[in-house]
């Protein structure tokens, strides 16, 4: 079993910056997959980030490609999702999640854990 928790979310102006942390619970979270999520009230969870459990390989929905980062220290059993260049449109509440399976994954279906989520603010 994994517990994972969020942290570092808030409110931010546009063109701001934010880091989320997902720590880990287990000492095998190194072999997990992980990724961030995005949801708003009433709207299905979106794709965010993705990462390989070694960290190596990364994925990114279009839409913030270029201004997110995922990274990952295996040591701390933690991901981060650095963000830069914040836009209204970013405003939602973040989740982090792990799975079991090998590789980077882009649906939620392929996760097994989630975090309890954190809300991000953009204001205009």
């Amino acid at each position: 079993q994994v517990q994972l928790v969020e942290s570092g979310g808030g409110l931010v102006q546009a063109g701001g910056s934010l880091r989320l942390s997902c720590t880990a619970s287990g000492r095998t979270f190194s072999s997990y997959s992980s990724g961030w999520f995005r949801q708003n009230a009433g709207k299905e969870r979106r794709f965010v980030a993705a990462i390989s459990s070694t960290g190596v390989t990364t994925y990114y929905a279009d839409s913030v490609k270029g201004r997110f980062t995922i990274s990952r220290e295996n040591a701390k059993n933690t991901v981060y999702l650095q963000m830069s260049s914040l836009k209204p449109e970013d405003t939602a509440v973040y989740y982090c999640a792990a799975a079991r399976r090998r590789g980077v994954l882009t649906t939620p279906d392929d996760y097994d854990y989630w975090g309890q989520g954190t809300q991000v603010t953009v204001s205009s």
